[in-house]
């Protein structure tokens, strides 16, 4: 079932004013299928050979402003042999490209998650991230808002002076407490917005702004699950990331009308097989009221095709594993995460596992 994959290129000229000189450049990709490799002006900057994983490229040393840039992009799928599903081949999610100060939030630096949820009050802890590239400590501002649901009113605000050291991330941790909160369920999937601004002075230089929601969520041996405390039966699905004849670049309408289709079947739970998903399908997740079981890998060492990523597993699965949960962790839908699809390892008697028992335990921890 294979399909022709092969070596192919992108090219684009990136034109840069001259006033944006002294700003971070970053090229952001959600997915690239697969081993990809990115230049500036001949140059290559980075690479990445997972298929599947989003990832950034700091492009600043490399350009040049007021000047016409080349930005080259080379896939290589010349082993096509990799899956048992189709992959497709090349850019097929969304690339963007970000301009930042030096002082800014780390990629995927804002995590927030309801630590305290009951009727008369909810807490959502939040921990973030602000990166200072300079070689000076900066003193600056964090601002939080989170928006209500259905007035679209700011319901909290925290205000927060941050001392960033240095070529360094600085941790900032808060909390914002709500009122009756409402609750994301699966009939009602209220999501709350939270908006978090860094100032310089009085002025804006970085804005993080995504959903979240407030949901407890209950695991007994017993008696199975429970969301907001109601017992529930999880009817899932396993979908692959493509959209079948419509190919692997799959349009955000597609997947609308797909989980409508499937919700209006009685389906509750949606499972990533065997990768991270694009990020389209955990927004309508959120915003539909499906729970999700967010797969990073198909296999660890032991290979199940010819060119599959068992190969790549011993030097990425740490980066990829950690760049997968960070940018997914905000989403109220995930309910559970896979480490693995089937891995060969778990058939075998301990003994005979390529992996030791202190690299295993890193996984599951």
């Amino acid at each position: 079932g294979y399909l022709p994959g092969g070596v192919g290129w992108y090219r684009k000229t990136l034109d840069l004013p001259a006033d944006r000189a002294g700003q971070r450049v970053n090229l952001y990709f959600e997915g690239v299928y697969n081993r990809s490799r990115i230049y500036v002006n001949d140059t290559l900057v980075c690479a990445r050979p997972n298929g599947y994983i989003s990832f950034a490229c700091d492009i600043t040393p490399y350009v040049r402003f007021g000047d016409s840039n080349r930005i080259a992009v080379c896939v290589d799928h010349s082993r096509e042999a990799d899956s048992r599903w189709y992959t497709g081949s090349g850019i097929y999610r969304n690339v963007w490209l970000g301009f930042s100060e030096e002082l800014h939030f780390d990629l995927w630096g804002v995590y927030a998650w309801p630590q305290e949820v009951s009727e008369q009050k909810g807490v959502l802890s939040v921990e973030i991230g602000v990166k200072n590239e300079s070689q000076a400590r900066a003193r600056t501002r964090v601002v939080c808002e989170l928006v209500d649901p259905r007035s679209g009113e700011v319901v909290c605000e925290r205000r927060l002076t941050v001392e960033a050291a240095p070529s360094s991330v600085t941790p900032v941790r808060t909390s914002l407490v709500v009122k009756r909160p409402a609750r994301w369920n699966l009939d009602c999937p209220d999501l709350y917005t939270l908006r978090t601004t860094l100032y310089n002075n009085d002025r804006e230089i970085d804005r993080s702004e995504f959903s979240t929601g407030f949901r407890t969520l209950t695991f007994d041996p017993d008696r199975g699950f429970a969301l907001n405390g109601e017992w529930i039966k999880v009817k899932g699905v396993c979908l692959h990331h493509d959209a079948g004849v419509l190919g692997a670049a799959v349009y955000r309408d597609v997947w609308k009308r797909r989980l409508e289709t499937l919700k209006s079947l009685g389906c509750n739970a949606i499972r990533t097989s065997h990768n991270p998903p694009a990020p389209e399908l955990l927004e309508l997740c959120d915003r539909m009221g499906f729970l999700v079981q967010d797969e990073a890998f198909d296999m660890w060492r032991k290979r199940k095709s010819e060119y599959d990523y068992s190969r790549d597993f011993p030097e990425w699965y740490e980066r990829d594993l950690t760049d997968h949960i960070l940018r997914d962790r905000n989403h109220p839908s995930v309910f559970m995460w896979s480490i693995g699809n089937e891995v060969y390892e778990q058939f075998d008697d301990v003994r005979a596992d390529t992996l030791t028992l202190q690299q295993a335990n890193v996984l599951l921890n």
